[in-house]
C-alpha cells in the first residue's frame, strides 16, 4: 500500500459489490464483483488481498449503496447516501458534469449537480423495478439472452415495436405475447429499451436538463441505452471507462476528505503531509 494518505470507498449494491482505493494522486485500485448471498464477506476478502484489513491503522472506509448499513456494522467507518456518492464520484472525474444518470439493479436515479459538484436536486425510482437494471435483466431472460448482450441484440433491430407496460410483470407478459405472435424479437427488444429511456427522459425533464450529463452504473455498459438516450437528449453522454465504480469512488472521495480533515487538525501530521494538499481536487460536500 502507498504511504501517502489513502481511503477506501465501498458500494454494496443489490447485484454487485464494488470497492475503490484512492489516494491523493488518484485511483490506486478497484474491483467490481457479483454480490451473491454474502457480498460483505466477498468485499472483506478482496480488501484483505489488498493488504487493507491487516495493516495497522488501516485507511478510513466509507460505504454507500443498497447495503451500506450492513457494511456499517463491522466493515465501514461511515456511510453516505448513493445520491451524495454519485455526485462526488462524477465530479471527481469530470468537474464540469451537471447531471448524472444511474441505472442500478434496484433503482434508477437522475441527479442534478451545481457548479461545485454538490447535488441540488434528484429524482429516483425506487418503488418498483420498472426502468431498473432488474427490469432489463428480466426482459433479457424472456429473449433467452444474457443481459450483457441484450443491448447489442436490440441495436440490430430493423424497426421498433413499442412495449407499453412498464410494470415488470406486465411488460414480461407483453413481451412473451409479442414473441408468441411471431413479431421480430430485435424490434421488441428495442421497444423494451425505448420504454426505459422514455422513463429516464421524464425524470430528467422534471429536474430541468443540464449538461454535460454523465451516465453511470451498470446500465451505462448497455450500448442501446447509450444510443437511445443520446438520440432523445440530443447530445453525447459522458460514459466513464468504468461506470460501475462511480458510487464507490464517491465514497472514497468522501473518506479521503474526512481523513484530510482529521490530519489537518493534527499539527505534526500536517507538517509531514505538507505539499500533498495541493494535489487534492476541490470538492464541495453536502
Amino acid at each position: 500500500m502507498p504511504q501517502c494518505m489513502t481511503s477506501i470507498g465501498i458500494d454494496l449494491g443489490s447485484r454487485t459489490a464494488k470497492y475503490v482505493i484512492l489516494n491523493q494522486s488518484g485511483l490506486v485500485a478497484f474491483q467490481v464483483m457479483d454480490g451473491g448471498v454474502h457480498p460483505l464477506e466477498k468485499l472483506r476478502r478482496a480488501l484483505e488481498k489488498e493488504g487493507i484489513m491487516k495493516a495497522a491503522g488501516r485507511p478510513g472506509i466509507v460505504a454507500t449503496g443498497y447495503g451500506r448499513h450492513l457494511a456499517r456494522k463491522d466493515l465501514a467507518d461511515q456511510t453516505i447516501t448513493e445520491i451524495k456518492a454519485f455526485a462526488l464520484g462524477a465530479h471527481y472525474l469530470y468537474p464540469d458534469v451537471r447531471m448524472v444518470i444511474d441505472i442500478g439493479g434496484q433503482d434508477t436515479k437522475v441527479i442534478a449537480l451545481d457548479g461545485n459538484g454538490s447535488f441540488d436536486n434528484f429524482g429516483i425510482n425506487d418503488r418498483c423495478a420498472a426502468g431498473t437494471g432488474r427490469f432489463l435483466e428480466i426482459m433479457a431472460h424472456s429473449f433467452e439472452i444474457d443481459i450483457g448482450q441484450f443491448g447489442a441484440f436490440a441495436l440490430t433491430a430493423g424497426g421498433l415495436i413499442k412495449v407499453t407496460s412498464m410494470c415488470t410483470v406486465f411488460a414480461e407478459s407483453e413481451v412473451i405475447s409479442l414473441l408468441a405472435k411471431g413479431e421480430d424479437p430485435q424490434s421488441i427488444a428495442l421497444g423494451v429499451h425505448q420504454s426505459v429511456v422514455e422513463r429516464i427522459e421524464t425524470m430528467i425533464n422534471r429536474l430541468g436538463r443540464r449538461r454535460p450529463i454523465l451516465f453511470a452504473g451498470g446500465g451505462a455498459l448497455n450500448p442501446c441505452l447509450v444510443k437511445l438516450l443520446e438520440d432523445r437528449l440530443g447530445g453525447n453522454l459522458i460514459v466513464p471507462e468504468n461506470p460501475q465504480i462511480i458510487g464507490a469512488l464517491g465514497a472514497a472521495v468522501y473518506a479521503l476528505k474526512q481523513e484530510s480533515g482529521v490530519r489537518s487538525r493534527e499539527p505534526e501530521a500536517r507538517s509531514q503531509e505538507s505539499g500533498e494538499s495541493d494535489q487534492w481536487p476541490v470538492i464541495s460536500g453536502q
